[in-house]
């Protein structure tokens, strides 16, 4: 008979696995964020094809449209976490799921480029300042652990969009208006009822502002406008992942292209199994500080790895580029955590939403200009590129541990410790 010990094979495979919080808020805010995952894996792997083949808008320019609708996004987080702070982080959630909820229905009628850069440019804008107040919720909800609750958080967002790409496939192998339209309305009410979920959550009332601190804190606070920068840099390890590796395969191997899939399905396995573990491992700054070290070390790594599946056989181009990949999704893995403990530790209490949106505002300004930075740098040089990106990633990791000490250095006191957690509404009915 196999019992599930602590110390059995059953006991350590558990602790690999997905672990759902115990019933109450953080249980409401998993399921909430899951059934909106859900909705937003399959809009997204629907997206493209719908605006361009359904609708009949040229492909360049959605991809304009995007990058507007991306840029319009930049200007939403810091203010929107700021008003979490004010007014609570759960109405401003509510709030911009109602907003998304409008645009995304707005988008069945959409029929020409500009309704499609209004309407995105809206729901982008909407999307930066729900996730400015999700962190901030997040970090109320978390208590004393918020890095480690954000990381088991994040391996259920991952196995939500899993799904909802699964289902998306099938609305695709349809190919008619009709299913794409259910896509988007399916999309449009998985953010109605992640609001309703919502409702189960406290509403946590506004800590108030210690006398003396600067309204916007975060945007005069040079250290963690450091961490952020850096934090938006060495999160382009994904990236690598999903645009420079497939990019790569095609462009500069004999690869079959359906590796590219593999790599895809490697980098989300690898994130189930070792988000929490490693999540459980990196919870103090001092420790995100180190993780951000080693995460680009191993970047590097990788990328060193991946030089060479430019040439020889193909088995051996395959082989080396799994390798090589595989070190760079587990290194994500310690990007992410470091990111979750640094965000939440060096942030005050009072200023979560505000701070977690200066985060955000890092991540996505790298995210505008990082694609086809390292695109140029590693199709236009091949090998040698890989390797420039690597010792970038090694350089932009080793700044991580002093970055780290001088922004505690200038904390008042343990920034992201939430005094008073009681201090809550109670919680409306669902």
């Amino acid at each position: 008979m196999i019992k599930g010990g602590r110390g059995t094979d059953v006991g350590r495979l558990r602790g690999w696995l997905p672990e759902l919080p115990e019933p109450g808020p953080q249980r409401a805010l998993v399921w909430s964020s899951f059934v909106n995952r859900v909705g937003t894996g399959m809009f997204l792997a629907t997206s493209a094809l719908y605006f361009t083949v359904i609708v009949g808008i040229p492909a360049r320019q959605v991809g304009t449209g995007l990058s507007i609708a991306g840029l319009a996004a930049l200007l939403g987080s810091v203010p929107a976490g700021t008003l979490a702070d004010r007014v609570g982080p759960r109405t401003v959630q509510l709030v911009t799921l109602a907003v998304q909820t409008v645009t995304m229905a707005l988008f069945v009628v959409v029929h020409s480029w500009w309704a499609f850069t209004l309407v995105a440019a809206f729901d982008y804008v909407a999307d930066a300042a729900n996730n400015a107040a999700r962190g901030a919720l997040i970090g109320r909800v978390g208590g004393e652990r918020p890095a480690l609750f954000r990381a088991k958080l994040r391996t259920f967002v991952s196995v939500a969009v899993v799904a909802g790409t699964l289902l998306a496939a099938v609305a695709i192998q349809i190919g008619t208006r009709g299913a794409y339209l259910t896509v988007i309305l399916v999309n449009a009410v998985s953010y109605v009822v992640c609001a309703l979920l919502l409702l189960r959550v406290p509403d946590f009332a506004p800590l108030p502002r210690p006398p003396g601190t600067r309204r916007f804190a975060a945007l005069a606070d040079r250290p963690y406008a450091a961490f952020a920068i850096l934090n938006g840099l060495i999160n382009l390890q994904a990236v690598v992942v999903t645009l420079l590796i497939p990019l790569w395969i095609a462009a500069r191997t004999h690869i079959p292209h359906g590796v590219a899939a593999a790599v895809f399905g490697l980098n989300f396995l690898v994130g189930v199994l070792l988000m929490q573990p490693v999540g459980r491992r990196i919870e103090t700054a001092e420790q995100g500080g180190r993780a951000l070290r080693i995460a680009g070390l191993a970047i590097a790594a990788g990328c060193a790895v991946l030089a060479g599946s430019g040439s020889g056989p193909r088995w051996t181009e395959t082989v080396v580029l799994l390798g090589g990949a595989a070190v760079v999704c587990g290194a994500g893995v310690w990007v992410t955590a470091a990111g979750f403990s640094l965000s939440f530790e060096l942030a005050p209490a009072h200023a979560q939403g505000q701070y977690q949106g200066l985060t955000l505002l890092g991540l996505d300004a790298a995210s505008a200009i990082g694609p086809a930075l390292l695109t140029a740098l590693v199709l236009g040089l091949g090998g040698p590129g890989w390797v420039i990106l690597g010792a970038g990633f090694a350089a932009a990791g080793s700044a991580g541990p002093s970055v780290t000490r001088w922004a505690e250095r200038t904390r008042p006191e343990r920034a992201g410790s939430l005094e008073n957690p009681g201090n809550i509404t109670a919680p409306e009915p669902a």
